[in-house]
């Protein structure tokens, strides 16, 4: 790259690049040379944007964040009604089966792995926040007085067949949950 690139641009990059990297090495063996090298980017740049690994750390978690929301705007325009709102976000997951499988689900295991930081809790809770609040909209305009208790049996599906798919390197997994969780969906 050169330096003509704007620096919205290298950060984006960087924050592109800090995701997918501590998706696959995990947080604490993702180093900011790894960072800088799979951006493009040189290493003394990293500091232009990020000051400490943490704040690296929290862009990846506003990152994850944004595309939950848009993905989630995406199906709320895209699906008439709640029921295949609900269907169509667990498919649209579970189509990331092959890199679930090689690697986890990106926001569970950065929750799982931040979890063990004495500040990692509060910082990504709100990776499951947002789309079990999602997913309870969706029950409750079906009429569900039992909305939350579905939302954490949809997620808590969803994160516990990423990991078992994750655990036995079997993106089929994902699949056969998918086609299980609508037939669900469509009995609830």
């Amino acid at each position: 790259m050169t330096n003509s690139v704007p620096a919205t641009g290298k950060r984006a990059r960087l924050v592109a690049a800090a995701c997918q990297a501590m998706h696959q090495q995990g947080v604490e063996k993702t180093t900011l040379a790894d960072i800088a090298q799979a951006a493009d980017v040189p290493l003394g740049n990293v500091y232009y944007y990020f000051k400490t690994k943490n704040d690296i750390v929290r862009a990846v978690i506003e990152a994850h964040l944004a595309e939950a929301d848009a993905m989630l705007a995406a199906i709320e325009g895209a699906y008439p009604t709640p029921r295949a709102r609900l269907k169509a976000v667990f498919s649209g997951l579970s189509e990331q089966s092959e890199l679930i499988a090689e690697y986890g689900c990106p926001r569970g295991s950065l929750c799982t792995e931040l979890d063990k930081r004495a500040d990692g809790p509060e910082i990504t809770a709100e990776l499951m926040r947002v789309p079990l609040d999602w997913a309870a909209r969706q029950f409750e305009a079906m009429g569900r007085p039992d909305a939350r208790d579905l939302a954490v049996e949809l997620l808590a599906r969803y994160q516990g067949t990423a990991l078992l798919a994750n655990a036995f390197h079997d993106p089929g997994l994902m699949e056969r949950e998918a086609a299980r969780v609508a037939e669900w969906i469509d009995a609830v």
